[in-house]
């Protein structure tokens, strides 16, 4: 198994959207059309599965090395009320085209810190929205929760507006790891949060842990796993740090490149504590998430009726999903649309009286088919091209792409269909790599496992 994971250890996306970010077509978007898909979206499926939300909440009162996400830093609390107009401002737009009353199936907060704000700001934000909507029968509404900040008034406000699930952002309980990542974060806090959301009636916990940051050893890791564990969480997210400076600037410049884990190091620590993270009685969903048998993530695994989109994996699923606030992105299934990333540019347009639409990306025939490919690949482990609305021309390549794939062990090619083996579910993105034909035809040297092993 070593040599298999030096072996495609090769960096690769995240597949939360077909086509990556980075391969959209943005010279071929146009706004009109993307506002077309939206409508038509919303036809085709609010009616009988409801639509989704993703509302992005920048302000963090501290800068997390760590973090790639688009924040704003500030401890003045005033800019609250400006962004929630803002993005209630952007919500009308939305109805206005929509027409008719949206069925909420599913709402994110996300951020930055989404408990920066106050639970009376959150309120209103909320009930802005779903005062002129129904709420789905089955709804599913979740927020990112900062243990430092997050107070029972967050919850109980929340709870009241039909959230049941909250995420705390853990990453590692290591004085000296938090220290260099600048999230100085004691376990009693993240232990208060939890106990608080289970005391109000929260039914899904989730923590979220990174491995690959900067003086993580296995010791550290196994010790923040064990006190993770404790608290036995619901679900648990293990994600591997990415360290992208020249991305996002100074702010993931608060250590050394020397003080992080090499490759093989990084490995280990994602090798040991899945490992451990079963030995514990969770079990793994999809790709860098693992839940409880008892939580909903795990029976919508057993039930395939799991999900991914940009807020992750989800037990329910819309073909809608609409994005509000700065940088925000909205996926209709036929388009995805990126929001300004610049605040300041964010409230201009909101301002002006037009959606703060920033880059997109229409998605073709050919798109819409390896976006299912990839999809089934990440959510189910299998995917067909028996119904020749699946097939493309390119479908032989990419089969001969995976062929030493299964000579691994980690796909089954039959007829008509891969399977991935259960050796294979920690390479489930090196096999979608294989199907990423936008990719590939920017990098036609790309490899999905390494020459050298």
């Amino acid at each position: 198994m070593n040599t298999l994971i030096q072996k495609y250890n090769i960096p690769g996306p995240r597949y939360t959207s077909y086509p990556t970010v980075p391969y959209w077509d943005e010279s071929n978007f146009d706004s009109a059309a993307y506002l077309q898909t939206v409508r038509r979206s919303f036809t085709e499926s609010n009616a009988q599965e409801g639509i989704s939300l993703y509302i992005h909440l920048p302000f963090c009162e501290v800068l997390c090395t760590f973090c790639a996400c688009h924040k704003r830093i500030t401890k003045k609390h005033s800019v609250e009320e400006p962004y929630v107009e803002a993005v209630l401002k952007e919500w009308a737009m939305y109805r206005k085209l929509l027409g008719d009353k949206p069925v909420i199936r599913e709402i994110h907060l996300g951020g930055g810190t989404p408990t920066f704000f106050s639970s009376a700001n959150l309120q209103r934000l909320l009930t802005g929205i779903l005062d002129d909507a129904i709420v789905h029968e089955h709804h599913e509404f979740s927020f990112e929760g900062h243990p430092n900040n997050t107070r029972k008034e967050h919850l109980q406000a929340l709870y009241d507006l039909g959230f049941r699930r909250v995420s705390y952002g853990v990453q590692d309980y290591d004085p000296m790891v938090q220290k260099a990542i600048h999230r100085i974060q004691p376990y009693e806090n993240v232990l208060n949060a939890t106990d608080a959301a289970r005391a109000i009636g929260y039914t899904s916990v989730s923590h979220d842990l990174i491995f690959g940051l900067p003086f993580q050893s296995w010791a550290a890791m196994e010790s923040t796993i064990k006190k993770t564990i404790s608290l036995k969480p619901d679900r648990l997210a293990f994600y591997s740090y990415a360290h992208v400076p020249w991305i996002k600037g100074n702010g993931q410049r608060g250590f050394d490149e020397n003080d992080l884990p090499s490759g093989e190091e990084k490995r280990a620590l994602y090798e040991n504590g899945k490992r451990l993270l079963e030995e514990l009685g969770y079990v793994e969903i999809g790709m860098d998430h693992f839940s409880l048998p008892s939580d909903s993530l795990y029976q919508a695994m057993l039930e395939k009726s799991l999900h991914r989109n940009f807020m992750g994996y989800t037990s329910s699923s819309t073909q809608l999903m609409i994005g509000l606030g700065v940088s925000a992105i909205s996926d209709t299934w036929y388009a995805f649309a990126q929001n300004e990333k610049v605040l300041e540019d964010y409230y201009a347009r909101v301002e002006s009286g037009a959606l703060p639409l920033f880059r997109g990306h229409l998605l073709d025939q050919e798109d819409l088919i390896i976006r299912r490919h990839i999809l089934n690949l990440m959510c189910q482990l299998q995917t067909s091209w028996a119904d020749p609305a699946m097939q493309f021309p390119e479908l032989p390549e990419v089969l001969e792409r995976l062929e030493e794939m299964q000579s691994d062990g980690l796909i089954r090619i039959g007829a008509d269909r891969i399977d991935i083996t259960e050796a294979g579910r920690t390479f489930a993105r090196n096999i979608c790599m294989a199907f990423d034909l936008r990719m590939l035809r920017k990098q036609p040297n790309a490899r999905i496992f390494s020459m050298t092993v």
